[in-house]
């Protein structure tokens, strides 16, 4: 099989390249930064192709998905993406605007435009990578938290109306918990808590894809936190949240 992979050329996208090559799948890497592309695919044993665009301008989406159509790509994950911490009011605009079309219009598009490919032939499979911010609002990391929520409940209404069609289309939606990333570095902020490894939840990412799971949530105390948060008021969940990312800043 062939994976398209964005995001490709550090974290959670990276290792997820190497483990699908590992298990023997070819590979088409997108992401801004060549040389990094470059140097990950000098490394990896498959047939991989880099592209090299930058997915918060609408129009590449559009062009990458023309550019790759017609190469009967098996996996499709949406992994570009990055957050921004701050107070709301005093955030970057701009900065904020960009977010929203990597995070969210990205994932859109992408999704959209290859899932009617795999309706067709009926298979595939569809990863978009979400957080565990999906599940909640997040106060000092408020637009990530939000975009986050968007491919966590996009991913969830297309999985059950994949079912109504009887389709064999595989999406899934992983929700990791704080990952050793440069995601604090270009969010310039820091975790206080343990962080798992890319490599670890990379694996779990793809293990529970090829499984049909709807949400793949890596490690046993963010599925915990995450279940434990649906009995505490949204107003206590706001005041927890706000505390976490304070420490964060």
């Amino acid at each position: 099989m062939k994976a398209l992979i964005t995001g490709a050329s550090s974290g959670i996208g990276q290792d997820m390249a190497r483990y699908l090559s590992f298990l023997g799948h070819d590979l088409i890497l997108v992401a801004r930064r060549t040389e990094r592309l470059k140097k990950l695919q000098a490394e990896l044993a498959t047939k991989v192709e880099i592209i090299s665009l930058d997915l918060a301008i609408e129009d590449n989406c559009y062009k990458l998905y023309e550019k790759v159509k017609n190469q009967n790509i098996d996996i499709l994950i949406n992994n570009a993406g990055f957050g921004l911490f701050g107070m709301f009011n005093k955030t970057d605009l701009n900065r904020e605007l960009e977010m929203i079309n990597v995070n969210i219009k990205c994932v859109h598009i992408l999704t959209k435009l290859f899932l009617q490919d795999f309706t067709k032939k009926n298979k595939g499979y569809i990863l978009n990578v979400a957080s565990s911010a999906g599940f909640l609002a997040g106060p000092r990391l408020n637009t990530y938290y939000a975009t986050k929520n968007y491919v966590l409940k996009l991913t969830m209404a297309i999985y059950e109306e994949l079912k109504h069609q009887n389709s064999k289309v595989v999406i899934s939606a992983l929700c990791p918990g704080p990952v050793a990333t440069e995601f604090t570095k270009v969010a310039k902020g820091k975790f206080n808590i343990n962080e798992m490894s890319s490599e670890k939840v990379a694996k779990i990412a793809i293990k529970g894809l090829f499984k049909h799971k709807l949400i793949i949530i890596p490690g046993f105390s963010n599925k915990l936190s995450i279940f434990l948060m649906r009995f505490i008021p949204y107003k206590l969940q706001l005041k927890i949240i706000y505390q976490i990312q304070k420490r964060k800043s």
